[in-house]
């Protein structure tokens, strides 16, 4: 087959053909995208896929990566708890003091004379009856 068959076979561009057979799978796209050509590439010419895809993972270098600690976002985390619990408590101590104000807060002093006046007379009115 010509390297135009097998594009047309398998719907793959003829330079990532091209790649493959030159075994130049760094100017590939990806992992997934190699590994899906491969397969394509394999049925299209007749080769067992598993074999194909275990002389690729063969050939590739996969170097080992060791993770990064994830020491520093810890620290970020449990520094924005505190200063969220921080915040809550200023909030919650806001709101007691308000709630404190209304209740302790004279009753009667805050009524326009007019109306104490009233209060006190009808206050009268019933002692009397």
């Amino acid at each position: 087959m010509s390297v135009e068959e097998v594009a047309r076979a398998t719907r793959i561009p003829v330079i990532s053909i091209e790649r493959i057979e030159a075994d130049h799978f760094d100017d590939l796209p990806g992992e997934v995208f190699v590994r899906g050509f491969l397969k394509a590439y394999a049925r299209a010419v007749s080769l067992p896929m598993e074999e194909v895809l275990a002389r690729y993972t063969a050939s590739r270098r996969i170097a080992l990566v060791t993770p990064l600690p994830i020491a520093a976002p810890a620290r970020t985390t449990q520094q924005s708890r505190r200063f969220g619990v921080a915040i809550a408590f200023v909030l919650l101590l806001i709101l007691f003091t308000l709630a404190l104000s209304i209740v302790l807060r004279p009753r009667g002093h805050d009524m326009p004379p007019e109306l104490s006046a009233g209060t006190a007379a009808d206050a009268r009115i019933s002692l009397q009856a």
